[in-house]
């Protein structure tokens, strides 16, 4: 069995080729049961999240007949690990062998969340995004920053990127890092005007209030909206999910857990129909993306199975050789 690292995960998952894998899965298909969600009580009274998300290949629908391949992610959430200088979110990823069970590969969990999560976004905007855009708006200057902006430049022709952040002087951390990679990069001081001078947003933070507002935007902006995992927590406001074509990850995750896709719901803001497609449905073709120049789109993802199943089926063939 091999044990993958994360600078492995990284090394094997370039995101042109991830975004491509990512196609391929959603357009395939896989079997994705609901992940199970535990609480574990501690003896000191605080308490951890234990969180499985299985898949395994769908020969249903793709009609193969070797055993393809079995995987679930493991992930913990300690929130007090902060005293510990420790992570509050852990995982790895268990790849096992179809059929007969044989475990294949273990690999760490933390980088290949982040890669695929990146890449959803990027095959989604590679649909979505203006075949032009340039000036990408990073808001939150957390882990998947950086990731954002690689997986949005392999899919357009990102050359400007502003980065905001609350605390200021993280913003000039991730800018200086884009900096050095060949962007030309500065720090967004006021948000609110920054999300009226990009042609993507791109937003990855833990706010439970709404960072970018419908009626700052000019049209034809993307909106590419990470955060907001629970329902309790929202990146966008009512006005935006008025005013764009809405598309997201999968809908049955969506209109569970994506916090601004459940509270726009909620408040009339949107309707469940009128959510225009997931990523199943454009890269089945079955719906369009951009329809126009000045059109305003919207895409929320909250993770999907399927993505962490087909990037870890990839990290172990090119590793395995």
């Amino acid at each position: 069995m091999l044990t993958v690292s994360a600078d492995e995960v990284e090394h094997a998952l370039p995101y042109g080729e991830l975004v491509e894998v990512l196609r391929t899965a959603f357009r395939e298909g896989a079997v994705q049961p609901v992940r199970h969600h535990h609480t574990i009580e501690r003896p000191d009274g605080a308490a951890s999240t234990l969180l499985l998300m299985p898949a395994w290949s769908d020969f249903m629908k793709t009609g193969t007949s070797d055993g393809g391949y079995v995987g679930v992610k493991i992930v913990t959430v300690t929130p007090d690990n902060n005293a510990r200088a420790l992570p509050a979110v852990m995982g790895h990823y268990l790849l096992l062998d179809g059929k007969t069970g044989a475990p294949r590969a273990f690999i760490d969990g933390q980088r290949l969340t982040a890669r695929r999560t990146a890449a959803a976004s990027a095959l989604a905007a590679s649909y979505l995004a203006r075949a032009d855009a340039s000036h990408l708006l990073i808001a939150g200057a957390g882990a998947l920053s950086t990731q954002l902006a690689l997986a949005h430049a392999a899919v357009r022709p990102i050359s400007r990127i502003s980065v905001w952040n609350r605390t200021l002087a993280n913003a000039r951390k991730v800018a200086a890092e884009l900096a050095s990679l060949g962007f030309e990069t500065e720090v967004a001081h006021d948000l609110d005007a920054a999300q009226g001078d990009c042609d993507i947003v791109s937003c990855a933070t833990l706010s439970a209030v709404p960072l970018v507002k419908g009626a700052l935007l000019r049209p034809g902006t993307h909106i590419d909206l990470v955060g907001a995992f629970s329902p309790t927590m929202r990146e966008s406001d009512d006005a935006l999910m008025k005013r764009a074509a809405v598309f997201v990850d999968t809908r049955a995750g969506a209109l569970k857990e994506a916090g601004d896709i459940v509270q726009a719901v909620a408040s009339g803001a949107l309707v469940a129909e009128a959510i225009a497609g997931d990523l199943f449905d454009l890269t089945r073709g079955k719906v369009k993306g951009r329809t126009g120049g000045d059109q305003i789109t919207v895409f929320k993802s909250v993770g999907a199975a399927l993505e962490d199943l087909a990037a870890a089926i990839r990290v172990y063939e090119k590793l395995a050789g």
